[in-house]
């Protein structure tokens, strides 16, 4: 008898939470529902390019590229469109100079429906956080952020990169070929750091980290995937967080190196003596910087006028003498900005605009092909930036780069 009065009571409970879930299930799909309806009367006035009713653009810009594709239709509708990932997930993807300057002069809150997908990874940073207490966090970091941080290593960055130039110009076509080999003593830093990145690059830190933007990107154009639930059940929600594992041990580690160095006092005394103490180890953006530098000198090499301009400013005097730029030198050389321009460091920066909840993307990769602010935006053409070319134009048609506390 209390056997079946058990089990009775076990398929009542199944039956109770089986309608539980049936009613938070219902709830939820009825608050998607709720707004995407909302999004979609909110960006009524925009032009939506066609989209699939259940994959919204995503299938398409997966199938073609989605910086192709979001450059195409950039081309066709002026200024911003509607972009859908999936059927409850809508932007306003904005790439006029005009819009993006309304856009960062407010104060509007960051999208958690993008910006939540990275705390696994990163947790609540900079990246991640917002207002007050994003310029809070910022204050604590100042030291490690100010300008003079950067001085130690310019010479490091500089005998590099000259010895990197020197070589491209005599390996072109009407190269002099009388560059000295790389292991020649006007360059040991440069041997030095080139055996650092090569390191770098077979590291698990720096394979997870290339895991983590390939997956933060496919979960993003998946419906699937926009659920914490059903995400990390999959392969790849298992695989990110594998990947999230490797990268926090990395992290971890040097965090404990630079605690046990400050246990040591004569290191202790060496670092306080400094004003300004620097945290580059791991610090955000580093693979920005990767991507920015490998692009200058992808685009150097393919073009030998504008190589033989970025020699010609640094002079003979700076490569034969054993002389390297200064941190205020660097400033002169405009001409590799152009790289920022067609390689921008986030292509695109999710923002919050338009009514309540509604959402905006920046996208930075579309708006550096404007072609009503940058006309034949696809020519690597440096003299763009010239000092006379620069006088007059738009303080938001050129975004390198972009975060902050909104």
């Amino acid at each position: 008898m209390a056997s079946v009065l058990f089990s009775l009571s076990l398929s009542r409970l199944g039956l109770w939470a089986s309608g539980l879930i049936l009613v938070l299930g219902f709830l939820k799909f009825a608050f998607l529902l709720v707004r995407r309806q909302s999004l979609a009367r909110a960006m009524d006035n925009f032009p939506r390019p066609p989209a699939y009713r259940l994959f919204g653009h995503a299938l398409e810009m997966r199938q073609t590229g989605s910086l192709d594709k979001v450059v195409s239709w950039a081309h066709q509708f002026p200024c911003a469109h509607q972009l859908w990932f999936g059927p409850f997930l809508g932007f306003l993807n904005i790439y006029d100079p005009d819009y993006a300057k309304a856009v960062y002069s407010r104060g509007d809150p960051k999208a958690p429906d993008v910006y939540d997908y990275f705390l696994q990874w990163i947790g609540k940073g900079l990246l991640v956080l917002q207002g007050p207490k994003w310029f809070q966090h910022r204050k604590l970091l100042t030291p490690g952020f100010h300008y003079d941080v950067l001085k130690p290593y310019v010479t490091v960055f500089a005998d590099s990169t000259c010895a990197m130039l020197v070589r491209s110009l005599c390996q072109a076509p009407g190269g002099c070929g009388c560059c000295p080999p790389p292991t020649h003593p006007n360059f040991p830093r440069g041997k030095a750091l080139r055996s650092i990145t090569e390191a770098l690059r077979d590291s698990s830190y720096y394979l997870a980290v290339q895991d983590l933007t390939l997956l933060m990107q496919q979960r993003l154009q998946s419906i699937l995937y926009h659920n914490d639930f059903i995400y990390w059940l999959t392969p790849h929600g298992r695989r990110f967080l594998r990947a999230c594992q490797v990268a926090h041990e990395h992290t971890d580690q040097v965090i404990r190196e630079r605690k046990g160095a400050l246990q040591d006092k004569k290191e202790q005394e060496k670092i306080q003596k400094r004003r300004h103490l620097d945290f580059l180890d791991i610090l955000l953006g580093a693979r920005v910087s990767v991507r920015l530098s490998t692009s200058t000198k992808y685009d150097l090499f393919l073009h030998f006028y504008v190589l033989s301009m970025v020699m010609n400013s640094l002079s003979l005097a700076v490569l034969r003498q054993e002389l390297v730029p200064s941190l205020e030198d660097t400033r002169e050389f405009w001409l590799c900005e152009e790289v920022g321009l067609a390689v921008p460091g986030a292509p695109s920066n999710p923002a919050s605009a338009l009514p309540t909840g509604s959402l905006i993307s920046l996208h930075i990769y579309a708006l550096h092909r404007n072609s009503s602010v940058w006309p034949d935006a696809e020519v690597f053409d440096p003299l763009r930036f010239s000092p006379e070319n620069v006088t007059g134009r738009h303080p938001f048609a050129f975004m390198p780069f972009s975060a902050g506390p909104r």
